[in-house]
């Protein structure tokens, strides 16, 4: 087997590209970016945690993808709105960036007294930001929105459970209005081995000719604690609930200190991609809860170690919510 298909991502030497000390007011720690290229510049939506504990989402922008300058202020922090206020209370986290219908919307996590659920909102100018609406009951996060309708339907991935040691299945839904959700069904599930515990989209999809190309984290329990590593799913392009194809063992995961040793330790966390012209792609990802780093790969080899096993996708019965 090819080293490039086992182990496709090469880390920016410079790693971490972020750290707590470049975020220009206090702050705990930093991680969980979505990245998006805007008018030529690189831009990432970092998760910022203050010394309270909660969490909010500041800009950072880049000629290159690897400095980055961090804005002097929060852009979007917990809402005041009293629709949205206490589900939003304790912080707002682990953001995806998606453009679509000429908008770019941000999915992200909503972290209040009732637990964490997804809530949407999209920019035109990455100066406003405008809530659409929160989109899932408790407990859900993880979600990223495919960048075109598919048959007519928006379509997203979310993970509904995966707390208190309850499992965490990848779930595939579909809506007409970006408010209204169903006819959810799953992509994949926790299986032993690498991704034994529970699994959780990571990055919004790349259009490929194969099919949609997605990462996705599979966290194991150790002995010493969790463990976060990273793989990819191939996704039939005009019917999205069938998978093509997934990678039968983790592609990236903790190798360096800085992915070993932070506030949550053995943890690789991948919330953006931005593809290049070139056919790579660059990958940005919270290491150990504590900084951001940057790592680069083939798309075509990501596409075809997804492909590498296709006996490892097994067939699920559909499943339904209400």
């Amino acid at each position: 087997m090819q080293t490039a298909l086992l182990k496709p991502f090469k880390r920016y030497h410079k790693n971490p590209i972020i750290q707590r000390e470049d975020i220009p007011y206090p702050c705990n720690t930093v991680f969980n970016a979505a990245a998006v290229k805007y008018q030529g510049e690189y831009l990432l939506l970092l998760r910022v945690e203050d010394l309270r504990g909660y969490s909010h989402l500041t800009l950072a922008r880049s000629g290159d993808g690897y400095h980055f300058k961090v804005d002097s202020r929060p852009w979007i922090v917990p809402s005041k709105d009293p629709a949205f206020e206490v589900y939003e209370r304790y912080g707002v986290e682990d953001p995806r960036i998606t453009e679509l219908d000429g908008k770019y919307f941000i999915t992200y996590t909503a972290f209040g007294p009732h637990g964490p659920r997804v809530g949407i909102g999209f920019t035109e100018d990455f100066e406003h930001f405008e809530r659409l609406a929160l989109i899932t009951e408790v407990d859900n996060k993880d979600a990223i929105l495919f960048p075109e309708k598919i048959n007519g339907q928006y379509v997203m991935i979310d993970r509904p459970g995966g707390f208190g040691g309850a499992r965490g299945d990848i779930w595939i839904q579909f809506s007409p209005d970006l408010i209204h959700w169903g006819n959810a069904k799953v992509l994949l599930a926790p299986q032993p081995g690498w991704s034994s515990g529970k699994l959780g989209i990571s990055t919004p999809p790349i259009k490929t000719a194969e099919g949609w190309l997605l990462f996705y984290h599979g966290v194991r329990q150790t002995g010493s604690g969790k463990l976060y590593r990273v793989g990819a799913l191939l996704l039939d392009l005009n019917h999205p609930e069938k998978v093509i194809g997934h990678t039968p063992h983790f592609i990236f995961g903790p190798e360096e200190i800085y992915e070993r040793t932070g506030d949550v330790p053995n943890v690789v966390f991948p919330c953006g991609v931005i593809p290049e012209p070139d056919g790579t792609l660059k990958m940005y990802y919270g290491a150990a809860d504590t900084y951001i780093a940057v790592a680069e790969a083939r798309i075509e080899d990501i596409v075809q170690a997804c492909k590498l096993e296709k006996s490892a996708v097994r067939p699920r019965a559909a499943k339904s919510q209400t």
